[in-house]
């Protein structure tokens, strides 16, 4: 027999060095846009103290970057098929660096927010163009190992942004969580200058503008009106109705304009009419409502329930990212090898065991019995993402990554606006009428809920490996 008929089929052989040196510089690269969202909330009461200023104006630190990102994501797929990948992976690097160093040299809470809008524009290139990127190396029968690879910073980031952005603002100053991302960032380019196959655009890749304009204009409405939504407490109020109904109406124009069919669209509607890419479409989006969702209420809970520390906070959600980091890892590797179903409806299932467990929190609940439902909890996240991610690409013929890796993007972002604001609008209603810990544990029976609509969702993906 020759070494060829000897050797394994391509979804048992590992991750290629090259592959390696790639998913290395993705997880680099997106875990410092991750360790920076989070590591700025924690800022929130020192920004206040140090530039005299309301908490509605800090929170635009935040809105600001949100909604550069919402606005920017939907060039992605065009600008990779334009300009090639590796030149706009290099760019959204260099200008998210501009970003980081102009935020950390800030003057006032003004020149801040504006440079927040910066380092968005940048950050919000970076995880389509990793998806896309990874899709596209990895091929089909690798790429469930690489999803979960260049998923790790949505387990890190999250558990470790907290607790580093804690002992930055505590021991040295606030403006260290925007100058920390100086010397990562450079490392990145310099290692994404190889590691980053080169490729050429095409020249002749036309841009709808009409088409960017409509639905970078909607993405970013919803996701202003579900993050106003989430600071008043309430989505009745006049800007939060307005901005939802604008985003509404615009992406309804969108869908009107892309449907005509006179230019190639930003992100084309017709991918939606495939079983295979419209099951993943609609899990993606509920899987991240459940994910920052419960990214939202945990911290609090421990923080205003419990009486915790930044610090501490972030490691009592430690137990959040065990759980997801074992199910990425394991998922990764039975994403290549098992269809995408069964794998989808245990991550639903788990989410909601989790997500039971957690309805019974109050002021008296144990460590451990929180322990263990975020560690269920945590499981069935990464088992949903690392799923629906790969059935995603899969479901796509290869020609159409870029954009259908830009439009699962743009789901997780209005998912996980969606998400958080929905939930601490339950909180603080619920917190309004029945005041007392036991309001994180009713507004936990939402998200038992949205995980019954997962499982839901997870029965329409493919039921056979493609």
């Amino acid at each position: 027999m020759t070494e060829t008929a000897l050797s394994p089929p391509p979804e048992r052989r590992g991750l290629s060095p090259a592959l390696l040196r790639l998913a290395g510089v993705i997880t680099l690269a997106s875990l410092m846009m991750q360790l920076d969202m989070t590591m700025t909330g924690v800022a929130t009461r020192t920004l206040l103290h140090r530039f005299g200023t309301t908490l509605g104006t800090v929170q635009w630190v935040t809105t600001g970057y949100l909604l550069a990102m919402a606005v920017v994501v939907p060039v992605a797929g065009w600008g990779m098929e334009r300009f090639g990948a590796r030149a706009v992976w290099l760019t959204s690097l260099v200008v998210f660096l501009i970003g980081s160093v102009a935020c950390g040299s800030a003057w006032s809470i003004g020149s801040l927010i504006a440079f927040r809008v910066v380092q968005g524009l940048g950050g919000g290139l970076i995880l389509p163009l990793a998806h896309a990127i990874a899709a596209r190396e990895a091929g089909s029968e690798r790429l469930g190992r690489m999803t979960a690879a260049i998923a790790v910073p949505s387990l890190l980031g999250p558990v470790l942004g907290p607790v580093l952005g804690g002992w930055i603002v505590d021991d040295l100053d606030w403006r260290w969580i925007f100058f920390v991302n100086v010397p990562v960032c450079l490392v990145a380019l310099v290692l994404s200058a190889r590691a980053v196959p080169a490729d050429r655009g095409d020249a002749r890749a036309p841009l709808d503008v009409l088409g960017l304009v409509l639905l970078a204009g909607g993405c970013a409405a919803l996701v202003f009106g579900c993050a106003e939504g989430g600071r008043l407490g309430s989505v009745t109020g006049p800007r939060v109705l307005t901005s939802l109904a604008a985003g509404a109406a615009l992406l309804a124009a969108y869908l009107a304009h892309a449907l005509r069919g006179r230019t190639v669209p930003i992100i084309d509607p017709r991918l939606f009419r495939s079983g295979a890419f419209a099951g993943p479409a609609a899990g993606i989006l509920l899987a991240t409502v459940l994910m920052f969702g419960a990214l939202g209420l945990l911290p609090l809970y421990f923080q205003q329930a419990r009486g915790e520390d930044a610090l501490h906070t972030g490691l009592l959600v430690i137990p959040f990212g065990a759980g997801m980091g074992v199910a990425l890892a394991a998922c990764g590797l039975l994403a290549d090898r098992v269809p995408p179903r069964p794998l989808g409806v245990a991550g639903a299932v788990l989410t909601g065991a989790g997500g039971l467990l957690l309805t019974r929190l109050d002021a008296a609940t144990g460590t451990v019995t929180i322990g263990v439902a975020q560690a269920l909890y945590g499981a069935g996240v990464g088992a949903l993402l690392v799923t629906i991610l790969t059935a995603g690409m899969r479901g796509v013929a290869p020609e159409a990554i870029p954009r259908a890796s830009t439009a699962l993007r743009i789901l997780q972002q209005l998912g996980g606006a969606f998400g958080s604001a929905l939930l601490f609008v339950v909180l603080q209603r619920r917190e309004l009428h029945h005041p007392g810990a036991d309001a994180f544990g009713h507004t936990f029976r939402w998200v038992v809920a949205f995980s019954g609509l997962t499982l839901v969702a997870a029965l329409f993906l493919p039921s056979r490996r493609r």
